[in-house]
């Protein structure tokens, strides 16, 4: 009881405290025409005006909607969520880059949202979601109130679990599907890579690459990464942050993060979160999320998830400051 007391109260802490600056928060429609696929994206933006915060679903999101944007050309951050997630799963990391002066902006993945998961375990979803990030970024860069705003030179995308999968397609690494094989005689246990998904993955009558050459830099927590092999990941040329969960049941290590630490040429950090299970980079839960979903809000006795997201936060902060600075 008291670690569960300690967890809540860390999270209304973070939750509540006012946002070192205003951010402004403003909703867009992304179509993506190889897919044919439409779906809502979440844009976090350092604004003028008084800072405040804004209840969206269960979260309580420090930014308002309709403030200005601030003057000036900034940095933009573009995030993936994981399977069946949200683009409010990262909302305290969007806030805090939009603090630091960058504009920030969520996807919810058609066909693999906490909504839609019609694409599960298809290539709609597993190269659609790289295709979907990047009409994300088309979309920005020509709307009237961003486009302006964005340095086109200096874009980053973060992702986690299927978004970091999604952030190394991105970034250049191209998937394998038939690497699936060997994991599931492996590990055939893994319920949402070899159970619960189709035998043969459904293919696209046309496909295209994935990878997005005006992304500068990633930032990858527990990234899905078995169709990734050595060769791929080496054709990552852009510096990537690199979290894991060291106790991960969901993503195992030894065939997820660890594999990608060790063949990325342009590895900028690695940090082993030990004793955390998958879901801790999901943004802290309230009370009410914590008694529903406690699969994804309770951490082992070991872990602070509001503590640990102020770390985290705070790297992603400082990465993308030094990878996206003008060149």
């Amino acid at each position: 009881m008291k670690l569960l007391t300690s967890l809540l109260l860390s999270f209304i802490a973070v939750a509540s405290a006012p946002a070192l600056a205003a951010n402004g928060i403003a909703f867009r429609d992304v179509h993506e025409a190889t897919t044919g696929t439409t779906m809502p994206a979440t844009v976090f933006y350092p604004a003028t005006g008084p800072a405040g915060a804004t209840d969206l679903g269960p979260y309580r999101v420090a930014a308002t909607p309709g403030l200005p944007i601030a003057e000036g050309r900034h940095p933009l951050v573009l995030i993936s969520h994981g399977h069946g997630g949200s683009a409010l799963g990262h909302h305290d990391l969007a806030t805090a880059l939009a603090d630091a002066g960058f504009i920030v902006a969520a996807i919810e993945h058609a066909g693999d949202s906490h909504r839609d998961q019609s694409g599960f375990g298809t290539e709609r979803v597993l190269r659609g979601r790289a295709w979907q990030v990047s009409a994300l970024l088309d979309l920005l860069l020509a709307d009237p109130q961003f486009g302006p705003r964005i340095d086109a030179d200096r874009v980053g995308v973060a992702g986690f679990s299927a978004g970091g999968y999604t952030s190394l397609l991105l970034l250049g690494a191209p998937p394998d599907f038939a690497r699936r094989d060997a994991y599931c005689a492996a590990q055939p246990a893994d319920a949402e890579v070899c159970v619960e998904v189709p035998a043969v993955i459904e293919r696209l009558p046309v496909s295209r690459g994935t990878a997005d050459s005006r992304l500068r830099a990633g930032f990858v927590m527990a990234p899905f990464a078995i169709f990734f092999d050595d060769a791929a990941l080496k054709r990552v040329d852009a510096p990537v942050f690199l979290y894991g969960a060291m106790a991960d049941r969901v993503l195992l290590p030894a065939y997820n993060v660890l594999p990608v630490r060790d063949a990325l040429p342009r590895l900028h950090t690695f940090r082993g979160i030990v004793g955390a299970g998958h879901y801790v980079f999901l943004a802290p839960c309230n009370p009410g999320m914590s008694e529903a979903l406690r699969v994804l809000c309770i951490d082992p006795p070991s872990i602070d998830r509001g503590a640990l997201h102020a770390q985290i936060n705070a790297d992603a902060v400082g990465f993308f400051r030094q990878t996206l600075a003008p060149r």
